[in-house]
């Protein structure tokens, strides 16, 4: 047992087949950095900028913070479990006690290797655990890679949500369109 962000106990870390998935903590912000949040192609279609320096880390680590604070879950890293190496993120984002977005962000060096399927795996029992009724992702309409992860992790196309999400690392101020994949808990 260890003590969350939030200070409340809770059992962390979630251990995985191959993830240990944990609170971030201040420690991290040199390794997120490094590892994920400065990679444009990493971040190409996520909804967040790019960190241009690790001050941007430490406001995400504020932020987390904050989401441990108010619910039961909040972001989460994802560690792999043979090498403890720092390989992406991943979480749980409340929005009501009963419904709650989740998603998965890779080093790109971990691509292709079944480490986002395993982490939706681990969140969609999470929320299970939580009782969460709806459990939702969003995904830009053109990443096909992480469609098929929701698919696989057993998240059904709700939709197109048309101009809906501004992805601030395509270059472009326009809102774009998003697939909505929601799975019952």
């Amino acid at each position: 047992m260890s003590t969350c962000p939030s200070g409340r106990r809770a059992d962390w870390p979630i251990v995985t087949s191959r993830l240990v998935l944990r609170p971030p903590c201040d420690a991290d912000a040199e390794a997120i950095f490094r590892r994920y949040a400065a990679d444009p192609q990493v971040l190409r279609y996520v909804g967040w900028p790019r960190h241009a320096g690790v001050e941007d880390t430490r406001q995400f680590l504020e932020f987390s913070r904050s989401a441990w604070r108010r619910w039961p879950v909040g972001p989460l890293l994802m560690e792999d479990r043979a090498s403890g190496e720092l390989i992406g993120s991943t979480g749980l984002d409340f929005e009501t006690p009963y419904r709650a977005a989740t998603g998965y962000v890779l080093a790109r060096d971990r691509w292709g290797q079944g480490f986002a399927s395993e982490a939706l795996a681990a969140m969609v029992e999470l929320a299970r655990q939580h009782r969460v009724a709806r459990l939702y992702a969003l995904c830009h309409s053109a990443h096909d890679a992480s469609r098929r992860v929701l698919a696989r992790g057993g998240f059904a196309l709700e939709g197109i949500l048309r101009r809906h999400t501004v992805f601030p690392n395509l270059g472009t101020p326009e809102p774009q369109d998003v697939c909505c994949y929601s799975r019952s808990i």
